[in-house]
C-alpha cells in the first residue's frame, strides 16, 4: 500500500515538473532561438539578456536542471515498466502513450547532448552562448538532420505531455474533453514545431 502511495506521488511530481517547470523553459527556450530568424545581432541581444540575469547558475540548477534529471530519469523508469491500457483507453491514445514513451527516451537524450554543445561548452572552456555558436555547429548536414528530428520529438513530448498532465491531475475527466484537447495539443505541437524547426534553420 505504502508502494503503491509513494508511486502515486512520484507519477505526480513527474507529471507537474513537466509542466512547470520544463515546459515554460522549453517555450521561452524556443521563442529565445527563434529570434536567429531575424538575425545573429537579434539572437545574440536575446541570449545575452538571459545570461545576464542575476543568479543565473542557482535558478538554472533548481527550475532547470533538477527537475529536468527527475523527470527524465523517473520516465525512462516509466517507459520501460508502463503498459498499454486498450481497456481503458482507445487505440489512438495507446500509441500516443508509446509514442510519448519514445520521445521522451530521446528527448532526455538531447538535452545533453545540447547543453553539452551549448552551456557545458561555456562552462569548462569559456566559450559565449551565441548566434556563431549554433551556427558552426549546424553547419554540418547530418546536426542540422538530428536536431531537427529531436527538436520535434521533445515538442511533440511536451504537447502531448500536457494531455496527460490534464488527465492525471482530474482536469479532463470526460471522453469529450480529452477529445477536445487531443486537437488542442496538436495545434500547440504543430506552431512550436513550427517555432523550433525555422530556428534551427535560421542558424543553418
Amino acid at each position: 500500500m505504502a508502494k503503491s502511495k509513494n508511486e502515486f506521488y512520484l507519477r505526480r511530481l513527474h507529471s507537474l515538473l513537466g509542466i512547470i517547470p520544463i515546459g515554460a523553459f522549453l517555450i521561452v527556450h524556443l521563442m529565445i532561438n527563434h529570434q536567429a530568424t531575424q538575425g545573429a545581432e537579434a539572437f545574440n541581444k536575446a541570449a545575452g539578456f538571459m545570461e545576464s540575469l542575476p543568479f543565473l547558475l542557482v535558478t538554472e540548477l533548481i527550475l532547470i536542471y533538477i527537475p529536468i534529471l527527475y523527470h527524465g530519469l523517473y520516465g525512462i523508469h516509466i517507459a520501460f515498466t508502463a503498459k498499454e491500457n486498450i481497456g481503458h483507453y482507445s487505440l489512438f491514445r495507446n500509441w500516443m502513450f508509446a509514442l510519448q514513451r519514445l520521445t521522451g527516451i530521446i528527448a532526455f537524450v538531447f538535452i545533453f547532448v545540447h547543453l553539452w554543445q551549448t552551456r557545458l561548452q561555456k562552462l569548462f572552456f569559456g566559450k559565449e552562448i551565441s548566434y556563431d555558436m549554433m551556427h558552426q555547429t549546424l553547419q554540418n548536414p547530418i546536426w542540422v538532420i538530428v536536431y531537427i528530428i529531436c527538436v520535434i520529438a521533445v515538442i511533440f513530448h511536451f504537447s502531448n505531455g500536457i494531455w496527460s498532465f490534464l488527465v492525471t491531475w482530474g482536469f479532463l475527466q470526460s471522453k469529450k474533453s480529452q477529445r477536445i484537447f487531443t486537437w488542442v495539443s496538436l495545434i500547440i505541437f504543430l506552431i512550436l514545431s513550427y517555432i523550433g524547426v525555422t530556428a534551427i534553420l535560421a542558424f543553418a
